[in-house]
């Protein structure tokens, strides 16, 4: 979801899967007058489901944002018979490391139960 799509989700109520772990979060002040605006604009979400979906638009954001970096190994062609070779940047070692610890957390006791 893109930063700029949260404020019609919001408007919309819909609330995903909460992970177990908690973090404690130190925000500047004009930060903390932001979301304390957004938690007055938006009375039926709590401010760790506006963060939340803050950090998860961000990281999505993020990740959308590392350059393609062309390695030398082609992993298909394009429909014009082009090569298209792997990406060696950022974007994949992302993915991995997100995928492994997305599984590592699935089958915490806490969520291997629901």
């Amino acid at each position: 979801m893109k930063i700029r799509e949260l404020a019609q989700h919001w408007d919309q109520n819909a609330a995903g899967r909460m992970s177990p772990t908690s973090h404690v979060l130190h925000l500047d002040l004009e930060s903390e007058a932001r979301l304390a605006a957004l938690i007055e604009m938006y009375p039926k979400r709590k401010a760790e489901e506006l963060l939340g979906e803050l950090v998860a638009a961000a990281l999505e954001e993020l990740e959308a944002s590392f350059p393609y970096v062309q390695g030398t190994h082609v992993i298909a062609t394009d429909e014009e018979g082009d090569p298209m070779y792997e990406d060696v940047g950022s974007t994949p070692r992302f993915l991995t490391l997100s995928r492994r610890h997305l599984h590592a957390l699935s089958n915490t006791p806490d969520n291997s139960e629901k």
